[in-house]
């Protein structure tokens, strides 16, 4: 299941201590699993903060709590802390956190929203937008809807066709073409105005 070092339950055994009665242990969650941009939250678990159905898993003088829905993506989880010069450094690796990219015999929606999350959102971060998945027609036409600095842009037009159509054509064979099914002219922050 999960597996934390001496040194990281000797550190939250101490966290817990110094929060007093409140807190009965250490509870882990994963946020966003299965895409790329899960990530993993430790937070102090107080009794009320439990469902009943959380994973227990008894360590050095506390216990930590694994969220139910999480326990299939924080499998094979590896929790440690460092200490150096300059402090403390807590790491968590949990290799299956992110999930796994749809294989081909998964649906059409499902390979084309892992990789606008793995692919094309990272990449449009950079000016603040996003895309994702509308529809998809008969005919394997992938609809997609902008938002954030992408929702109103004047380049946007350019981005789908030079940057998320090549992308998606290229990686997912059966895509026949990739249009904008975003109203424009409601954006609100574009990166750049029409």
């Amino acid at each position: 299941m999960i597996e934390i070092t001496e040194s990281a339950q000797n550190h939250f055994r101490q966290l817990l201590q110094s929060q007093g009665g409140d807190a009965v242990g250490i509870r882990v969650s994963a946020l966003n699993p299965g895409t790329p941009a899960a990530d993993a939250r430790l937070e102090f678990a107080d009794a009320g903060d439990l469902l009943g159905d959380e994973w227990q898993l008894e360590c050095a003088g506390f216990v930590l709590y694994i969220d139910a829905a999480s326990v299939r993506f924080l499998d094979g989880a590896h929790i440690d802390i460092s200490t150096t010069a300059t402090g403390s450094q807590l790491t968590i690796r949990a290799p299956n956190i992110k999930g796994k990219a749809p294989d081909a015999e998964s649906s059409l929606a499902e390979q084309v929203m892992w990789l606008i999350e793995s692919e094309i959102n990272p990449q449009l971060a950079s000016h603040k937008g996003k895309v994702s998945l509308d529809s998809i027609d008969a005919d394997n036409v992938v609809y997609l809807r902008f938002g954030g600095g992408c929702h109103g842009c004047g380049m946007a037009d350019v981005t789908l066709k030079q940057g998320i159509e090549k992308t998606l054509m290229a990686k997912i064979p059966a895509i026949s073409a990739v249009r904008d099914a975003t109203d424009h002219s409601s954006g609100s922050a574009p990166f750049i105005p029409r």
